[in-house]
């Protein structure tokens, strides 16, 4: 599990230059920041890594094209280009996925003002060759995606972004972290800051898998905790003169036969928000809803009027499909953790990231979005250095290939796909199985499928090869880091989780050394989170 028990005698064991308080990407980019510069790092998750606003996003790395028509060219720019350097990085997570943005009369954008914007967008953004954006006539645009209203169309715009597994791309992260020297734990809650001479200096901790409490030392404390930054900034006594606003977006999966688009559609909603439809493999997935937040912060739920606002504009833009609340497999809410803007709407509230720091030293990052991570990163590693006087040494994450991407480009990538497809015609029964696979586990599908083909039990030797790696590889605790975080498919085939529920339990409490209390208690947490996801609770009562 990437050493844990070593990891959590070595949180104990050792005084850090630097903690880190929250495991989401933001956490995970730091520690890997600070770890390529020489600083001893601790990083420690209250649950597993990414399972807050990390793992519940749009699941795109993409420029920032709202922020265009907000007038905010340096955020485009800096996105933009982060973005690139990201699918650099990890061209299995990271890759192409061109978008269509259908212009209606009426609409956010102008058929003229979108081709400059576009253009715009391409030269902040660094976008070269043929990922550069193309402008489509009414015709053009209808034969790229048929299923469109008709009625106010009036073109389109093809642009590119790019499409990623939110999730993993911690986990890829933090593995890389994890090689560069830190030391991280999920499952470590923090439950009070320690302070001495009036500085924080560590954090008293328990460890959920053990139940032990024990004390964590260090010369410097970041709160990346998302959601709960201001909680921890009330922990250190901080004054919230600035704070968080948290709003909900949801996102819902109906069958691609439901809604088979041919690609990306990025869409305006009648109330002048905009709508994602995303095809993945077998599904298409919705979003997203920007509301006001004030509930618990663990596990937000997709309601039935977030349903029906998402399906109505769906079905609006879309009108021969008719998609109903039955239709929806699963759904997925997350909170995004952003400054609090006097007068402004939910979806008019800034996305840039803004760093805190209290009188006691505490140093907080919130806002920020999924793209910029690395950057946000360096901004506050530099800080840190800076708090440390240590000589100052330049961030070097952007060149630092994450853990599982050792492609040269995404040609690679389709390459390695093809290539299990065709010598595994017994693990992969399509070539969306393959994808599936390289996808979400880089270089590390090959082994994982040699493992599922010693196995020879179809799906379940799959599942059987991907829990060992999990367990082995990936710090996986419990069955929902392995069904939600680490494979996706609580989001994404629901229905494979309900059908292999049992067996994988079997295998997971092998590996992790359930006693049969901690299995049944296992599999109540999955079926409630699949309950959740499928809306039993609320819009399918």
């Amino acid at each position: 599990m990437m050493n844990r028990n070593a990891s959590i005698q070595n949180l104990q064991s050792n005084t850090f230059d630097l903690l880190v308080i929250g495991g989401g990407i933001t956490g995970a980019g730091i520690a890997l920041d600070a770890a390529t510069r020489g600083l001893s790092v601790a990083l420690v998750e209250a649950r597993d890594f990414g399972s807050g606003t990390s793992s519940r996003s749009t699941k795109l790395i993409h420029g920032g094209l709202r922020y265009l028509k907000q007038f905010d060219f340096k955020l485009v720019n800096e996105v933009g280009r982060e973005r690139a350097i990201v699918h650099r990085l990890a061209p299995h997570l990271v890759h192409p996925d061109k978008m269509l943005l259908p212009l209606v009369s009426n609409g956010n954008y102008g058929y003229w003002l979108t081709s400059i914007g576009l253009t715009v967008y391409d030269f902040l953004a660094g976008v070269k060759g043929d990922d550069r954006r193309k402008m489509l006539s009414r015709e053009e645009t209808l034969r790229a995606e048929p299923l469109l209203r008709s009625s106010d169309l009036e073109g389109g715009g093809l642009y590119a972004e790019y499409r990623t597994d939110d999730a993993r791309l911690v986990m890829a992260v933090m593995k890389t972290a994890a090689s560069m020297g830190a030391t991280v734990a999920n499952y470590v809650k923090v439950h009070r800051l320690i302070e001495s001479k009036g500085r924080v200096a560590g954090a008293e901790v328990r460890d959920a898998e053990s139940g032990n409490t024990f004390s964590i030392r260090a010369k410097t404390v970041v709160n990346a905790a998302g959601p709960w930054v201001d909680h921890l900034r009330k922990m250190a006594g901080e004054p919230l003169h600035k704070h968080l606003r948290l709003t909900k977006g949801v996102h819902l999966v109906v069958s691609r036969e439901r809604l088979p688009i041919q690609q990306t559609v990025y869409f305006d909603n009648r109330d002048k928000r905009m709508i994602f439809a995303v095809p993945r493999g077998e599904i298409t997935y919705l979003g997203t809803t920007d509301t006001e937040y004030s509930g618990e912060l663990h596990e937000p739920m997709a309601t039935a009027d977030d349903v029906a606002y998402i399906l109505n504009a769906v079905n609006a833009m879309f009108p021969s499909v008719d998609l109903m609340a039955r239709d929806v497999e699963s759904s997925w809410a997350g909170l995004r953790p952003l400054i609090h803007e006097e007068g402004k709407s939910a979806s008019e509230v800034s996305r840039r990231d803004e760093l805190f720091e209290s009188s006691s030293g505490l140093i907080s990052i919130a806002g920020g979005k999924l793209t910029g991570y690395r950057k946000m990163a360096e901004r506050v590693v530099d800080r840190v250095v800076e708090r440390l006087q240590l000589k100052a040494i330049p961030c070097k994450t952007q060149s630092i290939q994450l853990a599982d991407g050792h492609f040269s480009s995404y040609a690679e990538v389709t390459e390695l796909i093809a290539l299990l497809e065709n010598n595994h015609p017994a693990v992969f029964s399509g070539r969306s199985t393959a994808r599936y696979l390289v996808e979400n586990y880089g270089n590390s599908a090959v082994s994982i499928a040699h493992s599922a083909l010693e196995i020879r039990d179809g799906i379940n030797g799959l599942l059987a090869a991907e829990i060992d790696h999990a367990t082995s590889q990936e710090m996986c605790c419990t069955a929902l880091d392995f069904w939600e975080r680490r494979t996706g498919r609580l989001n994404f085939d629901a229905a494979c989780v309900a059908q292999h529920l049992e067996f994988s339990m079997g295998l997971l409490a092998s590996r992790l050394g359930w006693s049969s209390e901690r299995r049944t208690d296992e599999v109540t947490r999955v079926k409630s989170a699949l309950d959740r996801a499928r809306g039993v609770y609320d819009w399918k009562a």
